[in-house]
C-alpha cells in the first residue's frame, strides 16, 4: 500500500482549515491535493483530532500484537502435543511395550 506525503496529524490540520472558513478548492491547491481525497480524508478523518489521532494509532498497534500472539497459540498448542506423543512414544518404545496385539486377543 502506498504510504501517503502527509501525515494523520497533517490531515487533520488541512481539514480543520476549511472547517475554520477556507474554501475546500483553494486549500486543496495550496497543499497540493485533490478535492476527491480532500472528502476522503473527511469521511475517514472528520472526527479526529490530533490526540485521538495518537491514541487510534497504539490501539492499533496493541490490536496488531494480539493478533500475532492470538495467531501463535494454534501452532504452539499443536507443537506441544506432538511432542508430548513423540515422548509417550518413546518411552513405549524404550520399555519394550508394543503396540502390536496378539492374535489371541484379535476378534
Amino acid at each position: 500500500m502506498k504510504k501517503s506525503r502527509f501525515s494523520e496529524a497533517q490531515i487533520v490540520g488541512i481539514l480543520r482549515e476549511v472547517e475554520l472558513g477556507a474554501k475546500v478548492g483553494e486549500t486543496c491547491r495550496k497543499h497540493g491535493v485533490s478535492e476527491p481525497t480532500y472528502y476522503k480524508w473527511k469521511s475517514h478523518f472528520s472526527v479526529m483530532t490530533v490526540p485521538h489521532l495518537s491514541q487510534l494509532r497504539q490501539l492499533q498497534d496493541e490490536n496488531a500484537k494480539l493478533k500475532r500472539t492470538y495467531a501463535d497459540l494454534p501452532a504452539a498448542r499443536v507443537i506441544r502435543a506432538l511432542n508430548e506423543f513423540v515422548e509417550v512414544r518413546v518411552r513405549r518404545y524404550r520399555s519394550g511395550w508394543t503396540t502390536v496385539r496378539s492374535s489371541s486377543s484379535m476378534p
